[in-house]
């Protein structure tokens, strides 16, 4: 099975993450993958280093090399549209952010275009069929993430790095505070679990939360927001803890973490065994290849 992939993003984030992940895992089931994405994008870096095809995107190249593929799929908002006005053959889209879908004309027809939906979440098919997408076209595939399993917990709260308005860093910061804790903010959250507590994941919505299910995955529990897709993997006091965007919410679950290891530990370790259950890299490839064969069959 030949598989077109199209991303746009000009950044590593975690949708480029999950679809790099894919493209590397679908060598495994038979799947051929080649990339058009930007030239020089630090995903098209990422795949050429990891043996995946790639070739820089064009409106052209889309057109035809979508053409002599079974399935496109593409990744991001701008590569839909893309391959909505040129692409030939089965779209695929995954859908991975909780923006509200606008309901104009042109949206109705961009998103009447594709074959079939990829959510990331209950709460993003939701937004979806609420835009009048039918049902039959959405399925659920969570991301997945690699299993690390750690000697024990460290003592830092973490907070990813983010340049995104949206995002929680300034609660985040003014929960540390009110709390009396530091609050350490990491750029490489692979690398930097092995020292965490806790990682704190605040935001005002969010289609999933990649990087909430990269710590359970490392056995540290999470604090997160109540919203958008999160409470579908941050179980409150079973793989984590969930707050309201409150200052004095987080606080008293920062401290609760910080407090007490043993209760800290054993959420991490519960959250471990949640995301073996079904959110393991290996998981995503199998549901993807699953729903690529119901649309080419």
């Amino acid at each position: 099975m030949k598989v077109l992939h199209v991303d746009c993003g000009r950044e590593m984030r975690g949708g480029q993450w999950q679809a790099l992940y894919l493209m590397v895992g679908q060598k495994t089931v038979g799947v051929q993958p080649l990339l058009l994405a930007r030239k020089g994008s630090p995903l098209a870096q990422e795949a050429a280093q990891r043996g995946v095809p790639v070739v820089p995107l064009s409106w052209l190249r889309l057109r035809k090399l979508s053409a002599a593929h079974q399935i496109t799929h593409v990744h991001d908002a701008r590569s839909h549209t893309m391959a909505a006005l040129v692409g030939k053959g089965p779209i695929v889209v995954s859908r991975r952010v909780a923006f509200p879908i606008k309901q104009g004309w042109l949206s109705r027809w961009k998103y009447g275009r594709a074959t079939r939906y990829l959510a990331v979440s209950n709460f993003v098919a939701g937004q979806l069929q609420q835009a009048g997408v039918a049902a039959e076209r959405i399925v659920v595939v969570y991301d997945g993430v690699p299993v690390n399993p750690r000697p024990g917990l460290g003592d830092k709260l973490l907070m990813p790095h983010w340049n995104d308005a949206r995002k929680g860093s300034a609660l985040a910061r003014q929960a540390a505070q009110l709390a009396g804790l530091t609050l350490s903010e990491t750029r490489d959250l692979e690398k930097d679990l092995p020292s965490a507590r806790a990682l704190v994941y605040l935001t005002d919505m969010e289609g999933l939360g990649s990087a909430a299910l990269l710590a359970m995955a490392h056995g540290v529990p999470v604090i997160a927001s109540r919203v958008g897709g999160l409470p579908e993997i941050v179980q409150h006091e079973i793989t984590g803890l969930l707050v309201n965007n409150d200052a004095a919410d987080v606080a008293q679950a920062m401290r609760r973490l910080a407090g007490d290891r043993a209760f800290a530990d054993r959420l991490g370790r519960q959250g471990m065994e949640f995301v073996r259950g079904g959110f393991t890299l290996a998981d995503m490839v199998l549901r993807t290849y699953h729903e690529y064969k119901q649309v080419i069959r």
